[in-house]
């Protein structure tokens, strides 16, 4: 069992023909489930990604949904969290800090993550070098606030290995277009368990990337599951099917 955090779908604003191929991606890497964002919310306009993606998401039980959030148009993503968050369709939120132009720090993006909490609804946030340390600190402040680092960091790994010592709430997803030598493996080694998922960029990034750099991890047991599927699981409340709740790797290619 693979659960991808950290998924898109729909079309990117260069070229890049991958409208349709969200399934056909996880069948080739062997991803039971993903949670996606809709690009076009993410990148242009979060009310219309997120009605796009809602019907989408009706038609495959593989694909679970995150609500677009943009923290300069709160009164948008309230609406729309409280519309497709009770569909059980869509698990979480997913807030881009650079396109919106909304950092860690802001006050809208702290209003946007209160919202969250109080809702009871995850987070993924992208992250970027120290702003991973300046989540936590949002974490900690706000109680009921469970976030995923989008790209533990990137360049900010060691970052993120500080930033989940401090909260236990703070998960770490590790998809990134570059791949350094050990670097999951060195905050897998450093950081609980339970606050380790698995997330691909996809598809943006072929999972090709995440994919390597987690088995070169060597991950073994039940850190092994935890990251593949359980952690995700116990996150979003998903239901996984019966005779499917064991880890799996990549198929051989």
């Amino acid at each position: 069992m693979i659960i991808d955090v950290h998924a898109h779908w729909g079309p990117w604003f260069f070229t890049m023909d991958v409208a349709e191929v969200n399934l056909a991606v996880m069948d080739r890497y062997g991803i039971d489930l993903a949670v996606v964002s809709a690009t076009e919310a993410v990148i242009y306009d979060a009310p219309s990604g997120n009605r796009a993606l809602a019907p989408v998401l009706e038609g495959t039980a593989r694909l679970y949904g995150y609500v677009t959030v943009n923290p300069r148009r709160l009164a948008d993503a309230e609406r729309d969290l409280r519309e497709y968050l009770p569909t059980g369709r869509f698990v979480g939120a997913k807030i881009h800090t650079d396109y919106t132009r909304s950092p860690v720090t802001s006050p809208q993006m702290r209003e946007a993550l209160a919202m969250l909490a109080e809702l009871g609804c995850p987070a993924l946030v992208h992250t970027w070098d120290a702003s991973v340390l300046d989540l936590a600190q949002v974490c900690l402040d706000l109680p009921g606030l469970r976030a995923i680092a989008g790209h533990m960091g990137a360049t900010g790994w060691r970052h993120a290995i500080e930033a989940a010592r401090a909260c236990d709430r703070l998960y770490l997803e590790p998809c990134w277009s570059h791949a350094p030598a050990g670097r999951f493996a060195e905050v897998a080694a450093a950081v609980d368990a339970r606050q380790l998922l698995f997330g691909t960029d996809a598809t943006l990034i072929d999972p090709a990337s995440a994919f390597g750099a987690v088995a070169a991890a060597g991950l073994t047991g039940e850190t092994a599951e935890r990251v593949a599927w359980r952690n995700a699981a116990d996150l979003f409340g998903l239901e996984i099917p019966p005779g499917h709740g064991s880890p799996s790797a990549p198929p051989e290619r």
